[in-house]
């Protein structure tokens, strides 16, 4: 291994907006994050909503009167084969 070409590596605290802290390795000195584990809507099964422009509403507003209708059977949809057509030869003149 070369020498003085590597980065300095230091043990250092990792500090979240939340508030928690991790011990890390690193190398920078001082790391601040936005999310972590402790804060993130994956880990910790609380999601936040963002609707700023109103999204939601305009959509439940939109679909409010559309009724759905249950169907008895099942309905089975068959594709339909597509044929190629024969290509049509061409002379030039």
């Amino acid at each position: 291994m070369k020498e003085n070409i590597h980065p300095k590596y230091f043990k250092t605290i990792a500090k979240c907006a939340c508030g928690a802290e991790y011990e890390i390795g690193s190398t920078l000195q001082d790391i601040h994050v936005d999310i972590c584990s402790a804060c993130h809507p994956l880990f910790t099964g609380k999601q936040k909503l963002l609707d700023s422009e109103g999204r939601v509403q305009k959509f439940q507003k939109k679909y409010a009167d559309v009724k759905t209708v249950k169907r008895v059977g099942k309905v089975k949809r068959v594709a339909q084969k597509r044929t190629k057509a024969p290509v049509k030869a061409t002379t030039k003149k």
